[in-house]
């Protein structure tokens, strides 16, 4: 299935898991669990949060390591 260019820059496009198809930023991670801005830097400092990166200065997060990080917790969440 070919994609547009359009379809590509479209910051709505999603790959598998309804993540998009690009690095999210501490706001995307806040927008998707609904929790404060600061609550996403909160797990950061804690590291209890998904594991991001810097890219100079900006801080983001691999949808792929926020996928597993969500199994995880819900994995451990019905262990409990």
């Amino acid at each position: 299935m070919s994609t547009t260019a359009r379809e590509r820059s479209d910051p709505r496009a999603t790959l598998r898991a309804g993540l998009p198809d690009r690095y999210l930023t501490p706001e995307d991670l806040a927008a998707m669990f609904t929790v404060p801005l600061e609550t996403v830097y909160q797990w950061r400092k804690k590291r209890t949060g998904p594991p991001g990166f810097r890219v100079g200065k900006h801080l983001r997060y691999d949808p792929a390591a926020v996928r597993a990080w969500t199994a995880e917790l819900m994995t451990a969440d019905t262990a409990a």
